[in-house]
């Protein structure tokens, strides 16, 4: 009864604030015909299509490899399901009949060519920041591909949060229009970096935490958030990465998704490194460069690196002298699954990056750990030279919980996880979850 006297009084502050966000309506644009891909200038289209990757357009509108941009894809939020939209220029079910005039104010403002707002699960609040001439790029690009039918699915999203018109209310609340204007205070590689970080790479989405109404927390920027049921780090200061991230860490991670000091991308950054990998080199540094300004209050030097590593070297299965066995009945038996199903791998002088320098073990919650441990990791295609991980469904709950407790204890500084045995059940309910 709570929950829905606090959803109408929400729905009726929303419903105000959208009558007067909608007094300043957007008028439709008229429909154009398509542009004939032939008369499509080449380096624009494909100079659009490399946008289009480092924007992962497709993670959200291409349902399966070689179906194209035809969306569909279902994308789950705290608020129920949306479907992407298809976005290759079929002339009744995709952006066919939109100009650029009318794309641009869709990446803009967030309205679509009728003047219909769209959900921020289409990032618009980012995308906004990109330049006129990327956006010209992108929607060439989009212009040059097979068009293709593909109806819109409804979205399945609870009430208040269903009524599209209160999108107004949202965007007049927390839409802040671009496109990016460049710092003067910093020089052209930061600049460079921010524009692409908070433009088309949408890091924040993932990396910053949401308000109840699913807006981008900006008093809390890149302190972390949650992406597809896995923890997306912090990225400022209070990043849990036990050795503090450098430029060429993290352009080598973002090319390949893996550095020998931080492990391997899992999750939805494997789909952010095949953005990157895409990128020109110069790009990919100027991220990097930008995303270390973010860390500034957390950088540290070599002695505190050489310290990690040192540790991480010591507590190793296969040390010299490694800690005693644990006498806790919990922690003895997570350290008899590890001595049975890890250490073969995880032991000293193995091509695996050492467990204590890996953020999953460092982070707050047990959530990435345990779903690592379950699904295992496959590294991207750039990472070619990294051994895959199995993933370990067959193992309880009990003996997923008591794993995860002592590889917190083993491999880590950091205070013990509480409610493992919790996120166990919840990780694996997710992961079992039907996609419709």
């Amino acid at each position: 009864m709570r929950r829905t006297i606090s959803l109408l009084v929400l729905g009726l502050v929303l419903a105000a604030i959208s009558a007067a966000a909608l007094a300043m309506r957007h008028p439709g644009i008229d429909p154009i015909a398509a542009p004939d891909p032939a008369g499509l200038d080449r380096d624009l289209v494909d100079r659009g299509r490399l946008l289009a990757t480092f924007g992962g357009c497709a993670g959200c509108h291409e349902p399966a490899p070689g179906q194209g941009l035809t969306g569909g894809v279902r994308l789950q939020t705290p608020f129920g399901a949306i479907y992407s939209t298809n976005i290759t220029p079929h002339p009744g079910t995709g952006v066919g009949t939109w100009s650029e005039a009318a794309f641009r104010r869709a990446m803009r403002e967030g309205v679509d060519r009728t003047g219909g707002y769209l959900y921020p699960a289409f990032p618009f609040d980012h995308y906004t920041e990109v330049s006129d001439e990327d956006i010209a790029a992108i929607y060439a690009f989009l212009m040059s591909e097979p068009p293709r039918a593909a109806p819109q699915r409804a979205s399945e999203l609870d009430f208040p949060f269903s009524v599209r018109p209160l999108m107004a209310a949202w965007t007049l609340l927390f839409h802040e229009p671009g496109p990016y204007r460049p710092d003067p205070d910093r020089d052209a590689i930061w600049n460079r970096g921010a524009y692409l970080v908070e433009g088309l790479g949408h890091c924040a989405a993932c990396h910053s935490p949401r308000n109840a109404l699913g807006a981008r927390d900006r008093a809390r920027d890149y302190a972390g958030g949650v992406a597809e049921g896995w923890l997306s780090p912090a990225l400022d200061h209070t990043s849990p990465a036990p050795i503090a991230w450098t430029e060429d860490a993290l352009v080598n991670y973002l090319y390949d998704g893996w550095d020998e000091d931080h492990g391997i991308a899992a999750g939805p950054m494997k789909d952010v490194i095949t953005q990157t990998g895409a990128m020109p080199e110069d790009d990919v540094r100027a991220i990097a460069v930008y995303l270390l300004s973010l860390q500034d209050r957390r950088r540290r030097g070599d002695e505190a690196a050489a310290a990690a590593r040192a540790f991480a070297t010591t507590v190793q299965f296969g040390a010299a002298s490694p800690p005693p066995p644990p006498s806790e009945p919990a922690m003895a038996r997570g350290h008899a699954i590890f001595e049975q199903r890890c250490a073969n791998c995880h032991r000293s002088g193995s091509q695996t990056v050492p467990l204590a320098l890996a953020t999953a073990l460092a982070a707050p919650d047990p959530g990435n750990f345990i779903r690592v441990t379950l699904d295992g990791v496959t590294p991207g295609e750039n990472a070619y030279f990294v051994r895959p991980m199995p993933g370990f469904p067959m193992l309880g709950d009990d003996e997923v919980a008591d794993l995860a407790a002592f590889s917190r204890s083993r491999f880590s500084n950091e205070p013990p996880w509480t409610g493992i045995g919790a996120a166990v059940s919840q990780v694996r309910a997710s992961m079992a979850a039907p996609t419709p």
